[in-house]
């Protein structure tokens, strides 16, 4: 056996969503995501109720790899790992097998303008040396970009009832 060492890389963020937390937490799953995020394709492997649930299992598509030159779309799948809509919290599980495995966990609080407080946490393990090569270009930088452009596109929905377009969304 050879030996390895995984990288780890943990970043965080809190947006400001202009809905309460009963608004903007259904919108935290794969079905609903397709409503506000341009270009969100999943297939929703298993789900009782048809969305987010505990246990709900999806995948999302992956371009080819321009790192790597690798010309195959990959997937990744997803679980719901923590589900508790009364506390406004959810977690996530990705994996790229081979690659990364993700924790998500977002907690909603209200404010006090009647607005959300989204905490996200995300938490990236390379599960091989090229997954800890994937993990070098996750920095601070990349991750803010990614979230704001997370907070830009709900925040555009919760106030129009409209996806924005994905020129407009980068």
């Amino acid at each position: 056996m050879t030996a390895f060492n995984s990288s780890r890389v943990v970043h965080e963020y809190t947006q400001t969503n202009p809905a309460s937390p009963d608004r903007v937490f259904p919108l935290l799953c794969p079905v609903r995501e397709a409503d506000w995020l341009p270009g969100c394709q999943y297939r929703l492997i298993y789900s009782d109720s048809g969305v987010a649930e505990l246990g709900c299992v999806f995948t999302t598509s992956n371009p080819p790899a321009s790192v790597s030159h690798n010309s195959v779309a990959t997937e990744t799948t997803w679980i719901v790992a923590e589900y508790d809509p009364s506390a406004f919290r959810i977690a996530f599980v990705w994996f790229d097998p081979g690659s990364i495995i993700t924790e998500i966990r977002i907690q909603l609080t209200p404010d006090e303008r009647g607005a959300t407080r989204t905490h996200i946490r995300y938490r990236y393990t390379g599960l091989s040396p090229e997954g800890n090569r994937e993990l070098e270009h996750c920095d601070q930088k990349w991750f803010e970009a990614k979230m704001q452009n997370w907070e830009t596109t709900m925040n555009h929905y919760l106030r129009t009832g409209k996806r924005m377009s994905a020129s407009d969304a980068e």
